[in-house]
């Protein structure tokens, strides 16, 4: 039997014989890469955390997934230093994570990303000095109240866009570096969006996206930099989660709440420099760079029209 299927392909045309190769290449890469998405996202170990350091920042711990960071981190044994502009949901959130984890050691920075950051700065490092912050979580960002196109987007939001999600997390990783390579070891994890990566386009977020996307290649660029070093610098990529920033109230299998998202995150910690921890956000991406690029932006724009109607109705009713 054997035998005979041989002496058929050999009498096949070179051309036949070369689609057949081909096909199996295919097949068998593609079989590979599903292996590989199977153990990443089931079956490999997270990485002890502590081993980078005893403390872990987290910027804008107060809601959504940063406070899901800040919970899961707590739960992992890590002290927390919480950097936030409200003092008082910071107390809150603290005296949350220590009713929960007791041992947890907590410092609360207040910091208003969109007022003067230098001050700001100067206060984080003052807070974490002598301290061995082994984990950095760049959290903080903001997104437009709802969508619009790009010249109606205001001076006020089109600064705040880019001070709080460009600069902030920019100096902040410039204050807590230093201490990383001095103690040779640090992991770096930068918040970027599928806004800016997993669609080819986010229309009517334009500036939203364009900020997440120097997120994207910032966190990139890091990590070729100080991978020898001990840092590790990973961007990751979250589609949908239910908090306030994306309006979404309930969670379900595609959208998770903060803390299902921050528990998958963890996982990822010190691992590819750019993710989506959150199984089914992979598959979302995959279905999306499967389709045409047009299709995606006819679909998205559409999307996003939708939500700018309703986000001027509402608008409009406050005015009456």
């Amino acid at each position: 039997m054997e035998l005979g299927l041989t002496q058929q392909l050999k009498s096949q045309p070179s051309w036949v014989l070369l689609l057949v190769s081909l096909g199996v290449l295919v097949l068998l890469k593609t079989s590979v890469k599903f292996l590989y998405w199977v153990y990443v996202n089931f079956l490999r170990p997270g990485k002890n955390l502590s081993k980078y350091g005893s403390w872990a920042l987290v910027t804008g711990p107060t809601d959504g997934i940063g406070k899901g960071f800040a919970f899961q981190l707590a739960r992992k044994g890590l002290n927390l230093v919480l950097v936030g502009r409200n003092p008082d949901k910071l107390r809150e959130v603290a005296d949350q994570i220590q009713a929960k984890y007791g041992k947890t050691q907590i410092k609360n920075v207040v910091v208003d990303f969109s007022g003067d950051l230098s001050e700001g700065i100067q206060r984080i490092k003052e807070a974490v000095q002598g301290l061995d912050v082994g984990i950095l979580v760049n959290n903080v960002g903001i997104s437009y109240p709802y969508a619009r196109y790009f010249h109606e987007v205001d001076e006020d939001l089109l600064r705040n866009l880019i001070k709080i999600n460009v600069e902030g997390t920019t100096k902040v990783t410039q204050a807590i570096l230093p201490g990383m390579l001095e103690r040779k070891k640090g992991a770096i994890v930068n918040i970027g969006s599928g806004a800016a990566i997993v669609i080819p386009s986010d229309p009517l977020y334009a500036v939203y996206a364009a900020t997440k996307a120097y997120i994207d290649q910032f966190s990139r660029c890091l990590y070729v930099e100080y991978k020898n070093k001990g840092i590790d610098v990973q961007c990751q990529v979250p589609l949908y989660v239910a908090t306030k920033l994306a309006s979404i109230k309930r969670s379900s299998f595609f959208v998770p709440s903060s803390e299902g998202y921050a528990r998958a995150a963890l996982r990822w910690i010190g691992y590819e420099p750019r993710c989506t921890p959150y199984w089914p956000h992979s598959v979302m991406w995959f279905l999306s760079y499967s389709l045409p690029e047009a299709a995606v932006d006819w679909w998205r724009l559409g999307f996003c029209l939708n939500i700018r109607k309703r986000g001027q109705l509402k608008d409009s009713r406050k005015m009456e």
